[in-house]
Formats: C-alpha cells, sequence, structure tokens
C-alpha cells in the first residue's frame, strides 16, 4: 500500500489491542495462549508500520486496571513482554525501531523493569519508527501524576501560575515530546477508549474494526489507514472551499 499523500498517511498511530481472550476462548484455548497469538499480531503492525513510513506507533500493553487480572495471566504477561522484548529486538534493529515506554514503572517487577530499560538503550540511537508500549498505563493517572508534578513546580516558583495554559500541563504528561495520536484503533468491535490517552486522543480520527486483535494484519492495517484518509479533519474549524 502506497498512501496518496503524506496527509494520507497518519504519523502517530495508538492501537488498544483488544480480543486476545476471546480468540482464545473461541478455539478452546488459555487466555495466555491468546496473549501468544497477540504478540505476534504486533511484530506484524510493528513491521508494516516501519515499512509504510509510519513515525510513531503507541501500543496499549498493559493498563493500570490490568493488575486486577488473576496471578497467573498478570505474570504470563509480563514473562511474554520479557520475551518479546528479548526475541524481537533483531527485527526492531532490522527495522530501525527506536523503543520508548509510557506509564508508571514502580508495580513492575525488578525483571521487566530491566528488560524494558535495556530494550530502550539498545533501540535509543535509531531513527526510524517510534514504538511506544503503554505498561501499567492509565490516562488518568498520567494526567494526576502530571497536575502533581506542576503543582510541585509552581509552589518551587520556577512555573508562573498566572501564565499557565493548557500546554503546560501537557509537557508534565508521560508523553511530553511525543505527538498527539492522529489514529486511534481499537480491535474487537468494542467503542471504548478504556482510559487510553484521554488528553492526548481529543482530535483523533478514531476507528473500531471488528476483527481480534490476533487476527489484526497488514491488511487490517492498511485498511484503517485508507479511512483515516478519508475523513475530513476540521479539528474544530469548517472547510475551506
Amino acid at each position: 500500500m502506497k498512501p496518496r499523500s503524506s496527509q494520507s498517511l497518519p504519523t502517530h498511530i495508538a492501537i488498544i489491542m483488544d480480543g486476545n481472550g476471546r480468540w482464545a476462548r473461541r478455539r478452546g484455548l488459555s487466555r495466555l495462549e491468546g496473549h501468544r497469538a497477540g504478540a505476534e499480531a504486533v511484530r506484524r503492525t510493528v513491521t508494516a508500520c516501519a515499512e509504510l513510513g509510519v513515525s510513531f506507533l503507541t501500543l496499549y500493553a498493559f493498563s493500570a486496571e490490568n493488575w486486577r487480572r488473576p496471578q497467573t495471566e498478570v505474570a504470563g504477561l509480563m514473562r511474554y513482554l520479557r520475551q518479546y522484548l528479548k526475541n524481537e529486538m533483531p527485527v526492531l534493529q532490522k527495522n530501525n525501531v527506536r523503543l520508548l515506554s509510557i506509564g508508571r514503572r514502580d508495580r513492575l517487577p525488578a525483571a521487566t523493569r530491566k528488560a524494558l530499560e535495556w530494550a530502550k538503550r539498545e533501540t535509543s540511537r535509531n531513527t526510524g519508527l517510534v514504538l511506544v508500549l503503554a505498561i501499567d498505563y492509565g490516562s488518568r493517572n498520567e494526567i494526576y501524576d502530571a497536575a502533581i508534578r506542576l503543582h510541585k513546580e509552581i509552589v518551587s516558583g520556577r512555573v508562573d501560575a498566572d501564565r499557565l495554559e493548557p500546554e503546560s500541563l501537557a509537557r508534565y504528561l508521560y508523553t511530553s515530546g511525543l505527538p498527539d495520536p492522529d489514529l486511534l484503533i481499537r480491535t474487537s468491535g468494542e467503542l471504548r477508549l478504556s482510559n487510553f490517552l484521554l488528553w492526548q486522543v481529543s482530535y483523533a480520527e478514531l476507528y473500531f474494526p471488528e476483527v481480534l486483535w490476533p487476527d489484526f494484519d497488514r491488511s487490517h492495517l492498511e485498511e484503517a489507514i485508507r479511512e483515516y484518509g478519508r475523513r475530513d479533519r476540521r479539528f474544530g474549524g469548517v472547510k475551506q472551499c
């Protein structure tokens, strides 16, 4: 697929990877097998975005609410994340992908934090697609943390409260320095944002395909991009004739 123009290719795509459990249940498999299959979809999607020229891809890998899941599933997810970072490193390097992460880190197992920091160091000089993994991420936590940090800056005198504007808070979000998503995809047909990038997707185009995440492939990604290209993005203004 070759986009019609640079305007039809989103700079930043964000994805809520939903449907691993239902995919596994329909096949009589465990939920962890669904997550394993989901990791294959991650590989396909990262490679496709790198080849298509997408600049930023943010994946909702583990939400702040996911800690409520059974301990065996959480432990399995953390193990799969470490395996992904190790096993996919040659692919990330080949595709010139730089890895970043957003979210709180204090609750992550030490081995997971170590693997994540290692992968970020290994890819830090890459200049292609920026892959952002949202891990132990919740948008309300992010906004709360940003407000606390900004408050401390005001109290210390480093920030003038009388000169604040909306973007003042944005500079304290986990995503500071990253462009807001242009396109948000949630697979499996669910029509929710689930506490994901609530500030950042204010003007994103939303796309909700029925496909379950483990079945998501390049053709689905390309269709999402084609749909994005058909949208008329006015950002609150009116179309110019």
